[in-house]
């Protein structure tokens, strides 16, 4: 918490002058912190937790500094402290059966997903506003527990289908998610009820949302057998990093589902919003399109671009024509099939999320330290060979098609060879993450109206930072530490090896020359986006009828200008 307000200009510790890493924060007449401290890339603090005097307590610092330090109000001051205990009570679970690091490099991608710590940006990043004990002992990632999903059945007067060419119609895809007799059981439950299945098309449903947000909003619909609960399909899926995903255990091959959740959690309500999720299998099909007919992404740099390939919208027949209420009363029901990561591997390849990479065992050894081990190469190699699998593909959708991803850590997955080196890229989550070039530029001319319309723009000198907010700051600023620490491997090595990376693309592509202007990575500053301001100064707990966006406050040096 010092750390990331203090990266965020929220407080400002001072220094003690001697040693040089003594610093202190007064926070009221009675009542100093003092700690050491490291000053890292972008102006990032590495606070020693052992140094901290007196013993610290996050949310009695909260309730000491709130009106003073903080400048909070009464309202965030409350949902903080409850968002604060939520996070650290996870934080408690997550302990509980905890592995070294060597049994978390052996897990799958879905398992080693129940032991992520959370974004580590955001203090409060596991509040999960709505979700009780039993909740969350239910349904969250550290829960590790495969369950399985009702379905239900909805009219086509409420519900819309669309899919990837292949899947274009929603026969297509029930055929290949959906074994004969379950669909065969779908089919009677809804004939039971005296309707025609052929007018109705089938979602799963989480249990949470079906229970405290569709059963009493839907309820005319419900009554009216508009809306008709089915069995469940009987597999068993586990919940991921953001908590409205599911894994396929029972079938891997089978497509992950994204369903809405409305629960506040890391700054935004978890729904489905109505139109991208309309849009998500049109812009699958463009992103894969682009990725196809491009030699250097498809046969060289080999990304995997997870699709995805098929959604189910309902709308809410008053909210969705309401467009000044809480954008969350516009998210309430509908599922986003997405294509899983086993069928794009190779023999021997596996992957995991980068934000396993920042994983500590409770012994202090980190993830990245074993699979460095196990791959038997010097550090700095194995580094290489990481920002060599990350940033060519990421590099050639921005300068060659203007288009970014936000490539944080549950984004984007580290794809490794057998000997757990850093092999490739796979990215997911398109309709949410992708922003496009508000410059035009020719490669953008012939976009299909449907996905221009849905996905953000933004100007040149704004759309690199999802690259450096998203990868940046919000990984590597951690990543850098941890590897000089367990690797040593000195930070500014680190980010040589980062900017040496871009200046590789740089020269195998010099007819982009104009474009690396354009879109410059390498300047002296970058604006400095703040995650925790935006709860604690902007938006607090307020409802909205738009999504937030992350605050700006001043700049930071980039690390990368004179790496």
């Amino acid at each position: 918490m010092l750390a990331e307000f203090a990266y965020e200009g929220v407080i400002t510790p001072r220094a003690d002058g001697s040693p040089p890493d003594a610093y202190h924060l007064p926070v009221a007449d009675d009542l100093v912190y003092r700690f050491r401290a490291r000053r890292g890339a972008y102006g990032h603090w590495r606070i020693d937790p052992r140094s901290i005097t007196p013993t610290a307590d996050p949310l009695e610092f909260i309730a000491r500094a709130h009106d003073t330090l903080l400048a909070l109000s009464g309202d965030t001051t409350g949902h903080l402290i409850r968002e604060l205990t939520a996070t650290l009570s996870a934080d408690v679970a997550l302990a509980t059966g905890a592995l070294d690091a060597a049994g978390l490099a052996d897990l799958g991608h879905a398992e080693l997903e129940g032991h992520q710590t959370g974004h580590p940006w955001l203090v409060a990043n596991k509040g999960r506003l709505g979700f009780s004990t039993a909740d969350a002992a239910r349904w969250a990632p550290e829960a590790r527990a495969p369950r399985t999903l009702p379905w239900l059945a909805v009219h086509r007067d409420l519900a819309r289908y669309r899919g990837i060419p292949a899947l274009a119609t929603p026969d297509l895809l029930y055929a290949e998610e959906l074994t004969p007799g379950v669909r065969e059981a779908f089919a009677a439950a809804v004939a039971a009820r005296g309707r025609n299945p052929a007018d109705h098309l089938w979602l799963p449903v989480h249990p949470w949302q079906w229970d405290e947000t569709i059963a009493p909003l839907y309820a005319p619909q419900i009554a009216a057998d508009l809306i008709i609960p089915l069995p469940t399909d009987g597999d068993l899926r586990l919940p991921q990093q953001s908590i409205r995903t599911f894994t396929n255990v029972s079938r891997p091959e089978a497509r992950g589902v994204k369903l809405p959740l409305s629960i506040l959690n890391t700054l935004v309500w978890r729904g489905l919003p109505t139109e991208r999720t309309l849009a998500a299998p049109a812009v699958t099909a463009w992103m894969q399109g682009v990725r196809a007919a491009d030699p250097f992404l498809a046969d060289e740099t080999r990304v995997i671009l997870l699709g995805e390939t098929a959604s189910v919208t309902v709308e809410h027949p008053l909210y969705d024509r309401l467009p000044a209420v809480p954008y969350q009363y516009r998210e309430l029901l509908g599922c986003i099939w997405r294509e899983p990561i086993g069928p794009f591997l190779d023999p021997g390849e596996r992957a995991r999320t980068l934000a396993a990479l920042l994983g500590v065992d409770p012994a202090g050894r980190s993830l990245t330290a074993e699979l460095v081990h196990r791959s038997g190469l010097a550090p700095h190699d194995w580094l290489r060979h990481l920002f060599a699998a990350l940033l060519p593909p990421l590099l050639h959708f921005l300068y060659r098609y203007g288009t970014v991803f936000s490539p944080h850590g549950e984004n984007a997955l580290v794809v490794f060879d057998e000997r757990d080196v850093p092999a490739r890229l796979a990215v997911k989550d398109f309709v949410d993450d992708v922003n496009l070039s508000a410059e035009p530029l020719p490669e953008l001319d012939e976009i299909p109206a449907r996905v221009r319309q849905v996905l953000l723009t933004e100007p040149p000198g704004f759309l690199t930072q999802f690259i450096h907010s998203g990868l940046f700051v919000g990984v590597f600023r951690y990543l850098a530490p941890l590897c000089e620490e367990q690797l040593s491997v000195p930070e500014a090595d680190f980010w040589s090896l980062v900017r040496a990376e871009i200046l590789r693309y740089h020269r195998r592509f010099p007819e982009l020359k104009a474009r690396f202007e354009t879109f410059d990575l390498l300047t002296p500053r970058i604006e400095r986006l703040c995650l925790n301001r935006n709860r604690l100064h902007l938006d607090g707990y307020r409802d909205r009828s738009q999504r937030p966006h992350a605050a700006v406050h001043g700049t930071v040096p980039n690390p990368l200008h004179a790496a």
